[in-house]
């Protein structure tokens, strides 16, 4: 068994001591899957990075241990620590790009974990290599085991992380969102993995994820956590069936699907508190639409409410109250009455893409003749109308966020690009100079992995004001810093971000600022590259909302790259299937995903974990 008790972790802070895990108690025994859930920035990955002792540089222990089948793992030396981690336990972490080694090639990383941890070597431990990479999933691994991290795409680099945590075959695998960056085939062979090791090895698996349709389909319990407690934990099928804590009732409510089409989402006001505060009653109570006058200033204490199931609530332990009714109809935002199905229809696309193609060159040996080209998006074509969505899904690796940079022309000197992207009458790819700068005010683009494309050197704020400088010169510094301060709550952010750097928020609060910059400079279309694929479910259902609006008030254009099917049901008037860099399916939403015809786009709607809610 794999134990915490009473765990105590603090980061000292500009703003003050962080009181990151707050007397967390929780157990994982061999083959069982418990899964950690509950919003950005509440202190989950915070927990796995205890589990491993991998604190931050301002992170200490205050109090509590954590055990590993009876040792102390806190008292461990580091050098029998390392064997730990890895051997015995562990973690596929959060971020790829920031976790694999940029100059090392891939199968060199597979490599080294198992000759760390098994008695494998040399050929032998690159054969088991190889072995991993085609069990994960990666297309051609006898090429690509010799690639570096820059050469995958996202959900590739979520798949060698995998397989180098799952190399040296542990006892207890710390998931911190294994499937985030994954297509919903791979998703499903991923899964299918993880069950499988269980059954053959017992394998104890703590989750980490947003995705409460995986923590559905998989979890045997489940723990909520907020503002660095654990407010709820009960068994999988309970803790879905017949939710206690409001926030848990909340939190499913904002799943989106087809049927929440056309209305907004139950988001859940405001943000989980900063953890330097000192709390006196319910850290949940400022958003709580149960709330008591006593939650205010009596902290609730972890009571059971049913075998296995407890709950940290007043509305439970306080004598003579009622518990929130479950059943009760989810507290909408305020928004604009939803447009016409038919708005954006008519008149001349404000997108026209036609017979994109994308070729990268491969290095190739010196003896080689002629060059190698990588087809990457093979003549796709498709038109986009003002105040429509137009969902691009497929397969990790197939083009989808390759045909979003073409677009937005971030591969002009990496890659040959041919065809014409015609953006109100305007070829993009004939541009140059000033007429380049004046399209991207109107065209931006939110990146998949925010980590990567936000500045480190840069505050917050001068992240999102440097394009506004750029391109939006006639702002001056008051206009600049009223936008910022009205974005950054836009997108669910406190004021005090602004002033804080990238490296300390979590990934979903990254998120949320590369979606900030992005509309910053109120443009016409936006490629969303997997712009909820970090969030979870309540930040999801504010930003999904929050485009909602925006295209209803300005008529935004998205051209929404996902592998998130719930979000396309919700969002898209039009959706487009890539495989191998070309289009196989096209239509509207309804068509596509209700009666597809290509057997490739059933395999792929098959593959989309539902969601057992009772």
């Amino acid at each position: 068994m794999l134990e915490i008790d009473d765990l105590q972790v603090h980061l000292a802070a500009d703003a003050g001591l962080v009181k990151a895990l707050d007397g967390l108690a929780l157990t994982l025994s061999r083959g069982e899957t418990f899964a950690l859930v509950g919003e950005s920035g509440c202190g989950k990955s915070m927990t796995a990075l205890a589990l491993m002792r991998l604190l931050p540089e301002n992170g200490r222990y205050a109090g509590g241990a954590v055990r590993l089948e009876g040792q102390s793992l806190l008292d461990l030396p580091e050098g029998r620590m390392r064997e730990v981690r890895g051997g015995r336990v562990a973690m596929i972490f959060q971020e790829p790009s920031t976790s694999l080694n940029p100059v090392m090639c891939v199968g060199d990383q597979i490599v080294e974990a198992i000759e760390a941890h098994t008695p494998l070597r040399g050929k032998a431990a690159r054969a088991r290599a190889l072995d991993w990479l085609r069990r994960v999933g990666i297309p051609a691994p006898e090429r690509r085991i010799d690639d570096y991290p820059f050469h995958l795409s996202g959900g590739q680099k979520q798949r060698v992380m995998i397989a180098i945590a799952l190399a040296a075959e542990p006892d207890y695998l710390i998931a911190d969102e294994p499937t985030t960056a994954l297509d919903v085939t791979i998703q499903a062979q991923i899964l299918d993995l993880i069950r499988d090791l269980q059954r053959e090895r017992q394998l104890g698996v703590l989750l980490i994820t947003h995705d409460l349709a995986v923590v559905s389909g998989m979890a045997h319990r489940v723990a909520l956590m907020y503002a660095g407690q654990i407010i709820e934990m009960a068994p999988a099928a309970e803790f879905f069936a017949r939710p206690r804590h409001p926030y848990a009732r909340l939190l499913l409510q904002a799943l989106p699907d087809a049927a929440r089409r056309g209305e907004p989402l139950a988001a859940i006001p405001g943000t989980v508190p900063p953890l330097w505060l000192r709390f006196e009653g319910c850290r949940f109570a400022p958003r709580c639409d149960r709330a008591l006058t006593t939650c205010a200033v009596m902290p609730p204490r972890l009571t059971n409410e049913g075998p296995q199931h407890q709950v940290r609530c007043l509305l439970y332990s306080q004598p003579g109250e009622a518990p929130a009714p479950i059943t009760a109809e989810p507290r909408r935002v305020s928004t604009p009455e939803v447009r016409p199905a038919g708005a954006g229809q008519g008149g001349d696309p404000l997108l026209d893409v036609r017979d994109l193609r994308v070729r990268f060159k491969l290095k190739t040996a010196w003896l080689h003749c002629g060059p190698r080209h990588f087809d990457a998006v093979d003549g796709i074509s498709f038109q986009l109308a003002a105040g429509r969505t137009l969902a691009l899904v497929g397969e990790s690796g197939c083009g989808k966020t390759t045909s979003g940079k073409a677009i937005v022309q971030l591969l002009r000197r990496q890659a040959e690009i041919s065809g014409q992207a015609l953006f109100e009458g305007q070829d993009l790819f004939a541009l140059r100079g000033e007429a380049l700068l004046q399209a991207r005010r109107r065209v931006q683009i939110i990146f998949q992995d925010p980590f990567a494309s936000l500045n480190p050197r840069l505050r917050v704020a001068e992240v999102l004001e440097e394009g506004l400088m750029a391109l939006r010169p006639e702002l001056d510094a008051g206009q600049r810093q009223a936008r910022l301060l009205r974005l950054v709550e836009q997108v669910g952010l406190r004021r005090d971000a602004l002033e804080r750097w990238p490296h300390e928020f979590s990934g979903g609060q990254r998120q949320r600022i590369a979606i900030a910059r992005a509309l910053a400079v109120e443009p016409r279309l936006i490629v969303c590259d997997e712009p909820t694929s970090a969030l979870d479910v309540s930040v999801q259902a504010q930003i999904l909302n929050l485009l909602r609006d925006l295209q209803r008030e300005q008529g935004l254009a998205y051209l929404f790259i996902t592998h998130n099917i719930g979000v396309v049901d919700f969002i898209a008037d039009e959706v487009a299937v890539m495989q191998a860099g070309r289009i196989v399916e096209q239509g509207s939403r309804d068509q596509v995903l209700t009666r597809p015809r290509e057997d490739f786009t059933k395999a792929l709607l098959a593959a989309v974990p539902r969601w057992r809610h009772g």
